[in-house]
């Protein structure tokens, strides 16, 4: 798949003029397509316009309701995927407003309910002391630094939402990374530690000993089964296709598998902390 961000921006509007020409070539009115696919005719009017980006499986049956070629159907479900998937690059972050990042973050978990969190490099906000939020801001100009510190700890109050429920697993590097001085993270190992006990918190971690498939791995989160978010070095994908979310809620369920959790972590958290203050 194509992920040059001019590309991914073009594809949405390509993907509405192909669906457009394709039913009028078929002969047929949005009013009939609606009703062969049970959608409304406001929902294909927004989706040959581009106001509304259809998902994979509202392709497939506009698709099939138009009896498209099989050829012209791999060409359009290709494009489907690369038009559900955002690119977001640190340049244009940092010019935007790295606190408007956390707006887009907290709007996120505000319409989400399950969430699941893989971090094999860090702690994420959600779960950071003050000192470790600011020490992962170091590079960030002061003003915009404190903006983004304090909406990142605003943004943990949902972690205490019992309607909500939260799986992260963290890797023992991302655990030990030295991100602030041992006896900050003695302090950020211990807050892992106590979260643990919130009812609706599973939090593991994978120790360093343990066997894992090998490859490359990226920081991911998984809000409900309708959007996966990947952070690589220079910015952070988003993806809505359900065949992608899919992947990494399989690739998510591995990870659960090897890590540990409950009193097990607790134990192996306090040996970590003890050894920071040592």
């Amino acid at each position: 798949m194509t992920l040059d961000p001019v590309e991914l921006g073009q594809s949405r509007a390509d993907l509405a003029e192909t669906l457009k020409a394709l039913r009028k070539r078929a002969g047929n009115t949005q009013t009939w397509l609606a009703k062969r696919c049970n959608m409304s005719q406001t929902k294909i009017s927004n989706i040959e316009s581009g106001r509304v980006t259809p998902t994979l499986i509202d392709v497939e049956l506009i698709l099939k309701a138009l009896d498209a070629p099989s050829k012209l159907n791999a060409e359009i479900t290709a494009l489907t995927r690369i038009a559900n998937t955002e690119w977001q690059d640190n340049w244009s972050l940092r010019r935007r407003g790295l606190e408007k990042r956390q707006n887009d973050l907290a709007g996120f978990e505000k319409s989400s309910v399950e969430f699941r969190y893989f971090l094999p490099s860090m702690v994420t906000g959600l779960l950071a002391t003050p000192e470790y939020v600011r020490a992962s801001l170091a590079d960030v100009p002061e003003q915009q630094s404190r903006k983004t510190v304090a909406r990142k700890l605003e943004r943990q109050q949902v972690l205490y939402d019992r309607s909500k429920s939260f799986t992260f697993i963290l890797t023992e590097q991302a655990v030990r990374w030295p991100v602030v001085p041992p006896d900050a993270l003695a302090m950020q190992i211990d807050r892992l530690a106590s979260l643990t006990h919130l009812p609706n918190v599973r939090l593991g971690v994978i120790p360093i000993s343990t066997a894992v498939m090998p490859g490359a791995l990226s920081t991911f989160t998984v809000y409900d089964e309708r959007v996966a978010t990947v952070e690589i070095p220079t910015g952070v994908l988003i993806f809505r296709d359900h065949r992608d979310v899919s992947a990494y809620i399989d690739e998510f369920n591995y990870y659960d598998a090897q890590a540990i959790f409950g009193e097990d972590a607790r134990e192996r958290l306090a040996g970590w902390s003890v050894q920071c203050r040592s």
